[in-house]
């Protein structure tokens, strides 16, 4: 690949920084991260090299699913804050250069939203076709499965107009009726509020589900979580994508990230590439349901490297002629990155929380970097369903036991897959609540900060958060690590990942130990070299038949 021939975009150099608000930094004492929190640490934020950062929902909610039903697209949450403190906050970032990208959470809204209140009215109301509903005239509506219902039905009765609501997601998030065009001209009249705001961009939270097949068919054979295949491939998606990049995307400097079920490497082209027109960026779920059954309940393949070499490898070289790709390891829906691919043990957690950070800082396609992973921090491992908070683990754990399955079983993999696990509160001191805040968290506190916390980080030159910071200073100088072309040695190692990236002349050499042991790694002479840009341990041991690293090691070796 040649420089000169690269299409280049700030958003493809930057790295994203993800904060969960409610458990980032509380200012008032009440036990929820808000605003003013953030503002607090916007230092912090800059010191560790990031360019842009991720803020999951901040809008007014009745908070069901912490932010994720909308109430009022336009006003903040009262437990963050003010509009007023929003604009702090973004004149904050921007004066440190850091760019904010938002959440947009249009496939539904809450059911408080005043258009839901409206629908629920009565059945000729204006706002009746904003959402999906069938007369309970017609019978049972065609199976539709929910990711969060109790009983596994994406349909809610409602008995005042006798019919059925349609609910992905809980039936508290009623899905909104993209095929009515009022509702499409409301998304994107408020997309243009934020961005007349300054805001950069927007992560797209289940975008791919917005377009519904008419008249609701049946799915015949496919059942459960088997739909989410069938609702990402709704007839009309593309062109409702297209007409938000005409109508709002394409008028300003933003960039965009769709959160993707049911994109895969044979339909993700449709919806990046750069004359389609739609979106900039696509983040698929393959190697985080790498190990996973229904409910999340954990399986053979967890921590199959060659699986997931195949996985990471096709997608990083899917866009090496058009559009663009994201790597990521987890966010606010998935486990914390150093215990799910990594060794969370007090022997390997640092070394192996460091080598996942080189992984995704060295790959191709936009890093989307976690809060906290800077530090290395665990799963919380609840051990009790009373100590969680998410609505998913929650009603599975509930469905399990109606069904009369284990319950058990599934909580204890949810120590491993759950949710929660990310998002337990930030670790910013050995001090009550770890720093957070003053009064009784939300949620539990990580029982292991006073050990892992940034604090003592800072102190400490070798600690995972000042690797981190090495890594994007080193990402910034090195735009072969951004562009250059990814290929994949040593395929069918089971414990060796090793890449190079090669852009005009420069050849980058990256070898990684997913193994808690020594492990020989045998390369050609061409590729053995002792120019070391970034290492997590002091020293690189190699010869003529290639290099022995020490367990969870990472290097990055010039090579050319």
């Amino acid at each position: 690949m040649q420089l000169k021939q690269m299409y280049r975009q700030w958003w493809k150099e930057g790295v994203v920084y993800q904060i969960y608000p409610r458990s980032f930094q509380d200012s008032n004492g009440d036990g929820v991260g808000d605003l003013q929190g953030i503002i607090k640490r916007l230092d912090y934020i800059a010191s560790l090299g990031v360019d842009i950062v991720w803020l999951n929902p901040i809008y007014k909610s009745p908070n069901n699913d912490n932010g994720y039903d909308i109430s009022d697209y336009r006003d903040i949450m009262d437990e963050f804050g003010t509009m007023a403190d929003f604009d702090e906050l973004l004149a904050g970032f921007h004066a440190r250069g850091i760019k904010v990208v938002m959440d947009l959470v249009v496939n539904h809204s809450s059911s408080e939203h005043e258009w839901f209140k409206q629908a629920c009215s009565s059945r000729d109301n204006p706002y009746r076709d904003y959402y999906h509903w069938w007369p309970a005239e017609k019978g049972t509506p065609p199976e539709r499965w929910s990711f969060f219902d109790e009983e596994g039905s994406a349909w809610a009765y409602h008995e005042p107009t006798d019919a059925y609501y349609l609910h992905y997601f809980d039936k508290t998030q009623p899905d909104l009726n993209w095929e009515n065009p009022k509702v499409r001209e409301e998304i994107f009249d408020m997309m243009h509020f934020w961005f007349k705001k300054g805001i950069d961009g927007f992560r797209m939270d289940v975008i791919t589900f917005i377009s519904k097949h008419d008249d609701y068919p049946v799915f015949e054979g496919v059942h459960g979580d088997a739909m989410i295949d069938v609702y990402a491939q709704g007839p009309r998606l593309h062109q409702y994508l297209h007409e938000m990049n005409r109508e709002v995307l394409q008028h300003y400097d933003i960039m965009t990230v769709a959160e993707g079920p049911g994109t895969n490497l044979d339909n993700i082209h449709d919806l990046v590439d750069e004359d389609r027109q739609e979106l900039n960026m696509n983040y698929h779920f393959e190697h985080v349901e790498l190990g996973v059954d229904q409910r999340k309940i954990v399986n053979a393949d967890f921590q199959n490297l060659v699986k997931y070499k195949e996985i990471m490898s096709a997608w990083a070289t899917t866009f090496d002629e058009k559009g663009w790709g994201t790597q990521w390891h987890t966010n606010h829906d998935f486990p914390r990155q150093v215990t799910w691919f990594g060794d969370d043990s007090p022997a390997h957690r640092v070394q192996s929380s460091k080598l996942l950070s080189t992984f995704l800082l060295t790959m191709r396609g936009t890093p989307y970097y976690y809060m906290g992973d800077e530090i290395g921090m665990t799963n919380a491992k609840f051990d009790s369903i009373d100590d969680y908070n998410d609505l998913m683990t929650i009603n599975w754990y509930n469905l399990t036991k109606n069904e009369g399955g284990d319950a058990e079983m599934l909580l204890e993999s949810h120590k491993l897959s759950g949710r929660d696990n990310a998002r337990t509160p930030i670790q910013w001191d050995d001090s009550a609540n770890a720093g957070f805040t003053t009064g009784k968290p939300w949620l539990k506190v990580t029982g292991n900060y006073p050990e892992i916390n940034v604090a003592a980080q800072e102190e400490d030159p070798d600690s995972p958060l000042n690797y981190f910071r090495q890594l994007t200073r080193l990402r910034k100088e090195n735009l072969t690590l951004v562009y250059g072309a990814y290929e994949l040695l040593l395929p069918d190692d089971e414990h060796i990942y090793a890449f190079t990236r090669k852009l005009d002349d420069e050849v980058i050499l990256v070898l990684l130990n997913y193994s808690s042991h020594q492990q020989h790694c045998a390369l050609e002479p061409a590729l053995i070299g002792d120019n070391v840009m970034i290492n997590n341990y002091p020293s690189l041991q190699s010869d003529d038949s290639g290099y022995t690293l020490e367990p969870w090691q990472a290097v990055v070796i010039r090579i050319a």
